[in-house]
């Protein structure tokens, strides 16, 4: 079987049908620096746990004051009081516990058997070929990490007949303060660039971090999902998130005609895939629509 990832990820990485081919471009199974320099991914800034055990637990573990983070390599779900998805830190390359520990999931990589294929309506499209429980971490979506004005300069580059890829993670913190997050898998990306939106998605996404405060946009199952079907998750970010507010209704209306349709087919699709006008507005009015929204 050909393997899309080229040896690079745990898993290999399917391609259907045979024959065919997505449009070139280079496979990376971890996020990189953008062109413009600005963010080094790779750059290792967290201390390391000094956890003399084969696994962390809470309480012991200076990775998991927050909380435990996974069960039996599962995430764990998000209490009923939490309106957001909370991030998650993982052991990382400093620290001093083994590398079975319970708290390195994402840092992994894919662990499933996982297809990219041509789909009907929608250009190329990922599906499992195996179960996946939910809470299981499925993959990551990485590519090049970006600044603001270089992710802003792709997108405003960037035709009508073009496919996005740039996403824009902004996670809220309780100190008011909005960290943000520009991947764009375009030219250099992993298995998730292939990704559809879905209205009522099976996935969703978590800021994970290992080694720094640069987040791996993880994928985990929002419930089982059998060998087959297709993987998506919802754009815009708010599956497991707070509901859109109505000045948010507002500009998504207004911005209409520049989005472009969702073929989802899901009982309650929005019609048109999920916009963020702020990437087309000057930095001093970046107050659009929120993509994806997070605390901490």
């Amino acid at each position: 079987m050909a393997d899309l990832s080229g040896g690079q990820e745990p898993v290999a990485v399917g391609l259907w049908p045979h024959g065919e081919a997505p449009p070139a471009f280079q496979y990376s199974p971890d996020n990189v620096a953008g062109a413009d320099g600005d963010i080094d991914p790779t750059e290792i800034t967290f201390p390391g746990c000094s956890c003399l055990t084969s696994s962390c637990v809470v309480h012991t573990c200076s990775c998991l004051c927050r909380g435990e983070n996974y069960n039996s390599l599962c995430l764990r779900p998000t209490e009923k009081e939490e309106e957001y998805a909370r991030p998650v830190f993982e052991c990382n390359s400093m620290c001093q516990c083994g590398e079975s520990c319970q708290n390195r999931v994402v840092q992994r990589g894919l662990q499933f058997r996982l297809e990219v294929f041509k789909t009907e309506k929608k250009g190329w499209g990922v599906r499992t070929l195996e179960c996946i429980a939910k809470g299981r971490f499925v993959c990551e979506y990485g590519g090049e990490v970006l600044g603001f004005n270089e992710a802003r300069r792709r997108i405003q580059a960037q035709t009508s007949k073009d496919s996005n890829y740039i996403i824009a993670v902004r996670e809220h913190l309780h100190s008011g303060r909005i960290m943000e997050t520009f991947v764009d898998p375009t030219y250099i990306g992993n298995v998730g660039r292939f990704l559809n939106h879905s209205c009522e998605p099976n996935l969703f996404m978590v800021p994970v971090r290992v080694d720094s405060m640069v987040p791996k946009l993880a994928l985990f199952a929002a419930t089982d999902i059998s060998a087959g079907e297709e993987l998506s998750y919802d754009y815009s970010g708010r599956f497991h998130n707070l509901p859109i507010t109505n000045r948010e209704q507002k500009s998504l209306e207004e911005d209409n005609r520049l989005r472009k349709p969702c073929y989802c087919g899901s009982r309650t699709c929005a019609s048109f895939l999920p916009w963020d006008s702020s990437l087309f507005s000057t930095p001093d009015a970046c107050s659009g629509s929120s993509p994806l929204l997070f605390s901490s």
